[in-house]
């Protein structure tokens, strides 16, 4: 059994698409032309959004952060993840899907890695997501704490 976690990418041109928005995935097998596996080693961050549609329209739209785990921790199961992850965020519905790619955009904005992110931002960012006003973004300052507090761990 290996130590990484493994999700399986699809695109169906107009039906189906799943994707990685950020992450730094270990390797990546390409399995056909529709579908790849990308595998992240334990302590990963990464964004993995799902989108599918019928001939009436989307019927998903669904982002998901999560943190790869570990043999033996805890782990939520989510569609096309094996075994599963930490899950920092979970949401549905193409307003609040597109709301944290807003955030994302915003960390990225900053010359930040999201997946460098401190996990609690993902934790807390759906509380980030009024539809009436520009999300708040992350911050240098906030981190700069973050790698403090990280290195201070270690």
């Amino acid at each position: 059994m290996s130590d990484l976690t493994t999700v399986e990418l699809l695109w169906l041109e107009k039906r189906i698409e799943n994707r990685i928005r950020f992450g730094k995935p270990a390797s990546e097998k390409i399995v056909d032309h529709h579908r790849r596996i990308l595998s992240f080693l334990p302590g990963s961050i990464f964004a993995f959004v799902r989108w599918t549609s019928n001939d009436f329209g989307t019927i998903l739209s669904r982002i998901d952060i999560l943190r790869a785990v570990a043999p033996g921790q805890r782990y939520s199961t989510v569609p096309w993840v094996s075994p599963g992850g930490e899950s920092l965020l979970r949401l549905a519905g193409w307003p609040k899907v597109e709301r944290v790619l807003q955030l994302i955009d915003a960390v990225e904005s900053l010359a930040i890695d999201p997946a460098d992110v401190a996990p609690d931002y993902w934790h807390h960012a759906h509380n980030r997501l009024s539809v009436n006003e520009k999300p708040r973004a992350y911050t240098r300052a906030r981190h700069q704490a973050w790698l403090h507090r990280r290195r201070m761990a270690l």
